[in-house]
């Protein structure tokens, strides 16, 4: 019996509440442990987080978040892009290693 590959995928979310004032930051640190549970591989960043892993999980980890979220909140906008480049691994590094190898340099 042939064995499935995993469909590994990339995906940037970002889960914002609305109408809980301007101070975000302990709302994002309670999606972040969501994240950090699930054991994919991420990055955080100023605007969004991203996620490399089984595209099953991937979703489901980012539904758990915004679930979370609108416990949290009145209301919730949750942004995801998906970058499905089927056999790629490694690209929540990767990506970021070409970049720099084409300026010659490391970015922050």
């Amino acid at each position: 019996m042939k064995r499935k590959k995993k469909h590994t995928v990339l995906a940037g979310f970002s889960i914002a509440p609305v109408g809980v004032g301007d101070k975000l930051s302990k709302y994002v640190a309670g999606v972040l442990k969501i994240v950090i549970r699930s054991g994919l591989d991420y990055r955080l960043g100023p605007m969004q987080t991203c996620v490399e892993g089984d595209f099953d999980r991937v979703i489901k980890v980012i539904m758990a978040c915004h679930k979370h979220m609108i416990k949290q909140a009145p209301r919730v906008l949750t942004h995801i892009t998906i970058d499905d480049r089927r056999g790629r691994t490694g690209r929540i590094t990767g990506k970021i290693k070409d970049v720099e190898k084409v300026l010659g340099r490391k970015l922050k």
